[in-house]
């Protein structure tokens, strides 16, 4: 999660939560889109769950207060992808962003190939990361490293790719959908397809479709957020509930001893599904937290609070 803490006088900013689903688009750093979005919203607290390079567009989930204890859930989610491929040039940074380093004839290839080839790479495997990446060398960025053109060793680490169908093909350019693991950098599995079909290639385009419980959704263009942040509370409608990233866990209902005793971190008899995490909700449908079920389904722990309100447990008779 990136979070940014507040730079301007506190009367400025405003404590506020939710979830708004950006339509990043390209030439935008994913940070940059999230300081856009915190300054519209005068939002005291926000990050946002899965960077895209400058190059990519898509779905930028930004969290708001209370929210961003979701992010790290968010990151362990699947994504899909929308991927141009330009088979025959090899760039510095696997994308079109990059100088080209190596070109190299395109063998023919139909759609059928293609697939077959596609097949190759379904499932899990180890991959290893490019350097041009945010991941940390010796308490550098790779990129930092990349740009000065020093090349490191990168362990390989565990993706799953579970989907890679072809969409088209048109002379060098093929046209993927891909849903895979977190972790999965597409610039490299461009690289290893291309090599796979007997030739080089890199990434023309990319766009996120869909992370985690955010299947296809409709997303928010930048211009449009603008726009709307224009009229009073326009902004502020369009945010998801805290618990809209968490849809997949359970729900427990507590009473309203059982509220105050897990807002103030103490676990509380109830039944539920053994061994699992899962939704908290208090008094009107309050969204709490999450918290973890014993394995005997009896007693709940909370892990993560995602309420301001923290009231005192109740005195016994």
């Amino acid at each position: 999660m990136n979070e940014v803490a507040a730079a301007r006088p506190a009367s400025r900013w405003r404590d506020i939560d939710g979830i708004l689903l950006l339509d990043k688009p390209e030439g935008l750093s994913s940070n940059a889109a999230l300081q856009q979005l915190r300054r519209l919203l005068n939002a005291r607290k926000a990050g946002h769950t899965g960077s895209l390079d400058p190059l990519a567009s898509g779905l930028l989930p930004i969290c708001f207060g209370q929210a961003t204890k979701v992010c790290g859930l968010l990151l362990e989610s699947n994504k899909t992808y929308r991927v141009t491929m330009v088979l025959g040039e090899r760039t510095t940074t696997g994308d079109r962003e990059g100088t080209v380093l190596e070109r190299l004839p395109v063998p023919e290839l139909d759609d059928e190939a293609i697939r077959r080839v596609a097949a190759g790479f379904l499932g899990e495997s180890a991959q290893v990361p490019p350097m041009y990446s945010a991941l940390k060398h010796e308490g550098q960025r790779l990129y930092q490293l990349a740009r000065k053109g020093i090349e490191v060793e990168r362990p390989a680490r565990r993706i799953v790719v579970h989907r890679m169908e072809l969409l088209g093909a048109e002379g060098n350019r093929l046209q993927f959908e891909i849903e895979c693991s977190k972790g999965t950098y597409v610039r490299t599995l461009a690289e290893d397809f291309a090599r796979a079909c007997g030739t080089v290639g890199h990434v023309g385009s990319l766009r996120r479709l869909s992370l985690g419980p955010f299947i296809r959704p409709a997303m928010h263009a930048l211009a449009s957020l603008e726009q709307a942040a224009m009229h009073s509370g326009a902004l502020d409608a369009l945010l998801l509930p805290v618990d809209a990233a968490l849809p997949g866990m359970p729900a427990v209902r507590l009473g309203t001893a059982e509220q105050a005793c897990v807002l103030q971190g103490q676990p509380v008899f109830v039944t539920g599904p053994g061994s699992a995490r899962v939704r908290m909700y208090g008094e009107g449908g309050l969204f709490l937290g999450t918290g973890r079920m014993s394995a005997e389904g009896r007693r709940l722990a909370p892990e993560r609070i995602m309420v301001d309100i923290v009231p005192a447990i109740p005195k016994q008779a």
